[in-house]
Formats: structure tokens, sequence, C-alpha cells
């Protein structure tokens, strides 16, 4: 709950002047932090400030941030929570939105999770937000602080999605953010991204390193890192990332998070029609199934220009519903990467513990080998030709990270035929491992999320391209053939290793089946009780 108490004054809970003390530290010129990033005995650390915002966008940059001497709130209220506290009066936005700020302004030298902020305009809304609900307005998100990826156009903003430099802030929302916003939802800030969405780490020149709140001596995961790390640390209730390769499920599953990764086009990724040739959706992260249900109902929807537009499902109906008796398929070996790498033993002893959950709660588990084929071959083409047309538009090539820039001329070289042929290709994958569902009668297919519990801070530092690949397939090796096959996949916790960093499982399910697996998420958390566990940020 806010630390906002209503009070004989003000019985709505909201505290004015202490908003406004919060947009105007926010707002304040403030000395850098430190150039390096020095670890503690703890694994805390302060990190590189991000450069400062262009004086256009009016946004304060939240790497460099007042010093801060009044009590830190507690981490804030989930999603569905924060939502009935204020339909029942009980909050108001007002006081949710400078909790959010000023725990993101406690945090962001430590956790380096925001790339923008928009203090003074959420502030603003909260307050119009507050308005409409004494008014007896109700929407699903009315007056919810949240969060979007830095890859996600904001209005008035600038897209970085990762990379150095300076870019022209938006001039219209992201259909998913205009969505959000129709569904009263009050978008705090963007948080941090690897460049181009590329790596399963949240590091870069442009905005330093995102750490993770169980270890900041280990990464959240990538490339919705910033995003995962905000939510894990209670900094707002929910936020939207985007996966083309296990982008959402990958933080989610280090950071102790659910995170969904819907059907191809069920949240729109317009302005881009196709995003990653077909690789990229948007999903949620948030601490429990119904949060990341609820935020989902709130996104999804097609813009008219989507390529992709798959039926409607009812996300929050399913976290209430029983998922009935379903047989699962295990599946340890990934599909073939070249690096030959299997699941760490502590993640294997964590995600046999999930299995045994469900097989507890009724379902049928057994081991299975999903026909992957040579389903690589159609990845590589669309992903590296994503990253060229990302890159592209950047107005600062030279910029860009020497790895980008190789992926850059090997999407060039493949873009074209290549990738007609890539796209060509996914109909006859959907039958073949669409077999383990239609002739082997299995309903979910259960893995391991990542190979390796999250590696520490600075791991891919200074590797080559190739080297860079070969060490994030080995660690990642499970998320991505879901991207080729624009199919639904949940990462929901699967516990911890014995050092106390967390590690995830993927619920992955045929076309359209996000209700399914919802509802499967939300039994094991009933039974498991996941969102009981805080990280120690304060």
């Amino acid at each position: 709950m806010s630390s906002a108490e209503p009070t004989e004054a003000d019985p709505t809970g909201a505290d004015p002047t202490r908003a406004a003390s919060v947009a105007a530290e926010l707002a304040a010129p403030a000395p850098a932090a430190p150039a390096s990033a020095a670890a503690g005995p703890t694994g805390a650390a302060s990190v590189a400030p991000a450069p400062a915002a262009s004086p256009a966008t009016a946004v304060r940059d939240p790497g460099r941030v007042a010093h801060r001497t009044a009590p830190v709130p507690p981490p804030l209220p989930g999603l569905a929570e924060s939502a009935r506290l204020l339909a029942e009066g009980a909050t108001t936005s007002t006081a949710l939105v400078a909790d959010a700020l000023a725990r993101i302004e406690a945090t962001q030298p430590t956790l380096n999770a925001f790339r923008h902020l928009r203090a003074e305009a959420a502030l603003v809304e909260a307050a119009e937000a507050d308005r409409r609900l004494a008014a007896g307005e109700r929407l699903p998100l009315l007056g919810v602080p949240v969060a979007v990826k830095d890859d996600t156009d904001v209005a008035g903003l600038p897209t970085h999605f990762g990379c150095a430099g300076e870019r022209p802030p938006a001039t219209a929302d992201s259909e998913a953010v205009r969505r959000l916003r129709a569904a009263g939802a009050v978008v705090v800030g963007k948080t941090n991204s690897c460049e181009l969405g590329q790596w399963p780490f949240t590091e870069g020149p442009g905005f330093g390193a995102t750490r993770n709140p169980w270890n900041t001596a280990h990464t959240p995961g990538g490339s919705s890192g910033g995003s995962a790390a905000a939510v894990a640390a209670g900094l707002v209730p929910a936020a939207l990332g985007s996966d083309g390769a296990g982008s959402v499920r990958i933080p989610a599953a280090w950071t102790h998070l659910v995170g969904i990764k819907p059907q191809r086009g069920r949240v729109s990724v317009h302005p881009h029609s196709d995003a990653f040739q077909g690789l990229t959706v948007n999903g949620p992260l948030a601490r429990t199934v119904a949060d990341a249900a609820l935020l989902l109902d709130a996104a999804a929807g097609p813009h008219p220009e989507d390529l992709h537009r798959p039926p409607a499902v009812r996300a929050a109906e399913a976290a209430r519903r029983d998922p009935g008796r379903l047989r699962v398929a295990l599946a340890w070996r990934p599909p073939l990467t070249l690096t030959g790498a299997g699941p760490d033993p502590e993640v294997r002893r964590a995600v046999t513990a999930l299995a045994e959950t469900l097989a507890r709660l009724g379902h049928h588990v057994e081991e299975a080998r999903p026909r992957y084929g040579l389903i690589g071959l159609a990845f590589v083409p669309r992903a590296t030709a994503g990253i060229a047309e990302f890159a592209a538009r950047h107005p600062e090539p030279a910029l860009l990270d020497p790895r980008t820039r190789s992926a850059l001329r090997t999407g060039t070289r493949l873009g074209g035929r290549a990738v007609r042929a890539a796209r060509a290709r996914e109909v006859r994958q959907h039958r073949r491992i669409g077999a383990l569902f239609d002739a082997s009668g299995f309903d979910v297919l259960l893995t391991p999320t990542t190979a390796a519990p999250p590696p520490r801070i600075g791991r891919f530092d200074e590797l080559s391209a190739w080297r860079t690949d070969l060490a994030m397939t080995a660690a990642c090796p499970y998320a991505w053939p879901w991207n080729v096959l624009g199919w639904p996949g949940v990462n929901v916790p699967a516990g911890f290793t014995r050092s106390g960093l967390p590690v995830g499982a993927q619920l992955l399910g045929p076309s359209r089946a996000e209700e399914r697996l919802i509802a499967l998420a939300a039994q094991l958390e009933g039974d498991l009780r996941w969102d009981e566990h805080r990280p120690p940020i304060p």
C-alpha cells in the first residue's frame, strides 16, 4: 500500500507538498554520479550516469538524481491491488505516482532501471486521474503508475532503444501505450534496454548497467532488463517489455517475475508493422499472474495497420480459472545451438521441483523431445535483418556497439531472399513442432527459461560479436524458438539458486494458447506463493 495514508485534512491520502517536492527534486540540477562502477561488499554499486536528456524533451534524466534525505517509500502494491485501492478511495493516484518517482530516484544510482522519467507530466496526469476517480469514473487501470521499455514510443520522449546519442522525441504514443492510457494508466517513465534489444543483459555506453535487485553484482537479464528490475524492486506495479528471442521471459526468470510473451499480434507493435521480421512482440512483466494478465488485457488489441490480428482473449478471467487436468511435456534438450549447452544443475533442480509440483496438482508430466529441426536457420536471418533495419535508422552509426555493426552487416547480407525463405519455412515449423500438441496430445511444454542463473555484470564486456553470440546462446538456448513460431509462452518463477539468484521455467503452448498458460501459471502461483518473496533492495 502507498506510504501516503489518509488524514483528517485530506481523506484521499494525497500529499501535494511531497508530490511537488518529488517533481522539483527530479527537475532540479544535480551533480553527476561517479563514472566508475564500484561494487561494495553487498554487491551494491554506483554506475555511470546516463547522458542528460535533450532540453527539448523537458524530461529529467534519472541517471542524474538529486540527493534525497526523506524516507524511501515502501515497494508499491501490485497492479490489481493498486487499482482496487484507488477505486475504494484508500489511496490516490497522486500518492502512488509520487511514491513511484521517489523509489525510482532512491534506487537509480544502484539499479539504474530507467532511461527517462515523466515526473512532472505523470503527476499532472495523476491529479487528473484523482479528479476522475472522485467523479465516479472507473477504468481497469485508472490512476495506476506503470513503466514501458525504451523501444516503445511515448509522445514527448526519445526512443533510444538502448543506443547512445541523441534522438528526437516521439510525436505520438505507440499503439500499446495508447491503449494503456485509454485504460487509465499513468506512464511514469521508460526503462533501460540493451542496444536494439539484442542481448540477455542490459548494459551499454548510452546508459550504463542496469542491475538485478536480488544481487546488484548480477544482470537482471535483457533486453527488458530495466522493466524487470523496476517491477522486482517495487518501483512500479508492472511494466511493459518486448520479447524477440526471450527478452520478456529471460529477465522475468532472472528477477523472480511473471513474464508473458503473447501470441504474435496480441499486443500491437505499431508504429512498426512486423517488428524484427515478426519475431518481436510486446508483453507484460509483473510479480503475479493476475497483474501480468491485467496489463496484457489493457495493452492488447490491434492497430488498423497491423499485419497480425489474433482474436481477443480474456487474460484476467483466465487467471481466475481452474486449468483442468493437463498433459505437460517436460523438455530438457534445447534446440541445436552449436554450444552443446544444457541446464546448470541448479536450474535443473529448480525446474524439476516445479514439474513435481505440477504432478502433485494433478497434471500428467512426461519427458519429451520437441522436433525443433534446424529452426535456427529461420531465426538468424530474421533476427539480423531486424537489427539491420533498426540500426540503419540511427543518426550516428559510429556510436553503435561494434557487435551491432557486425549484426548489421550480417543482416544486410541475409536480407531479401534469405529472409523470405526463412519466413516461408514457418508453416512447416508449425507442423513439425506443433506435432507435440496435435499428434502427441500434450497441452503445454515445460522447459527451463534459461540454462544458467543470471550472469555477473560485465560478463559480456569486450567480447567479439561471435563470442557474445556463443556466450548468450549457451546461457539462453530455450526461449527464442517460440518467437520464430509466433506462439505464446509464460515465464514463471522456479525458485532460487543456493546463492539466492532467481531462475525460471517456461510454460509454452501452441497458437493462441495464452488463456491455458495463464490459468496454469495462476494455479502454480496459488500453490508456490512466489509473490511473497521480495528482493533485499529497500
